[in-house]
């Protein structure tokens, strides 16, 4: 392993454990590739909490489209996760404008406004989270992957919503709202009482509705794959974990502004082991 590779497998886990430990269950000529890609994801999306304002976060998301085109400024080989990341795209011939959406995306996360409409949570949990999964089984297939694009698509939201209802107190803290303003409206949530740390009644009967739509999601991921006859392999492994995550914000007495929903290391472990031996044509199992 080298340098670079040790100093992305690190990042991810740090910064992302659940595709870390589901990328263990890949081959092992696979994972500097996954790793990278990973550690290219983890960082766009810690650029909010390493900046001050805006203005330095969309100059750091800039020098990462640069990087992708060829144009940055600086030692972009001695950036561990940059040098990583272009010799992924090089080495699995992966598509750059998934790369411009995603950070496109990213932009969202650098402000303060309001999330629209569903649709627009939805778009936004398709182009930073499906789309890594996608381009993962691009990795570990050698393929364009054409065929798990309906299942990357619905687990990436699946995955991502699940993660912004987790994220709900740490976004509240910040005065930022990723809950669609159109589900708020129609619950009557105000975003302020969000800010305040007030659970409402109003705030929980909207974030049920909003897992009853996650697992719809996750349901149309299943139906895909086993449509496709494939197994989840470890680019799709993490939405293995969105039902253990959702089951625990069903509890009564979940507070969704002041509860930390986690799963045990070793729980999200055996979760993972079971998909992947469940789906049988994973060649890392």
């Amino acid at each position: 392993m080298t340098d670079t590779d040790a100093y992305c497998q690190t990042l991810v886990r740090d910064l992302d454990r659940d595709r870390y430990l589901a990328t263990l269950f890949a081959p092992a000529d696979k994972r500097p590739g996954l790793f990278g890609l990973y550690a290219f994801n983890a960082e766009v999306a810690s650029v909010r909490d390493k900046v001050s304002d805006a203005l330095p976060g969309e100059v750091r998301l800039q020098w990462w489209r640069d990087v992708l085109d060829g144009g940055a400024y600086g030692d972009v080989g001695g950036h561990p996760v940059a040098a990583a990341l272009l010799e992924t795209i090089e080495s699995y011939n992966l598509p750059r404008e998934p790369f411009h959406n995603l950070l496109e995306a990213r932009i969202f996360d650098l402000y303060e406004d309001p999330m629209p409409t569903l649709a627009d949570l939805e778009g936004y949990a398709g182009e930073t989270s499906s789309v890594p999964m996608q381009l993962a089984s691009m990795i570990l297939s050698g393929d364009p992957a054409h065929a798990l694009c309906e299942a990357s698509g619905h687990g990436g939201v699946a995955y991502a919503l699940t993660g912004l209802m987790r994220s709900l107190p740490w976004h509240a803290r910040r005065h930022q709202m990723y809950l669609p303003a159109d589900m708020l409206d129609a619950f009557g949530v105000d975003p302020n009482d969000v800010f305040c740390g007030r659970t409402t009644p109003a705030l929980k009967a909207c974030l049920a509705e909003l897992r009853l739509i996650t697992r719809k999601h996750l349901a149309k991921t299943q139906a895909s794959i086993r449509s496709l006859g494939q197994g989840c392999g470890p680019a799709m492994l993490p939405v293995a974990l969105v039902a253990g995550y959702l089951a625990r914000m069903d509890h009564p007495d979940y507070d969704p502004l002041h509860t930390a929903v986690e799963i045990p290391q070793w729980r999200r472990q055996w979760t993972l082991w079971r998909a992947c031996r469940q789906a049988n044509k994973c060649k890392a199992c």
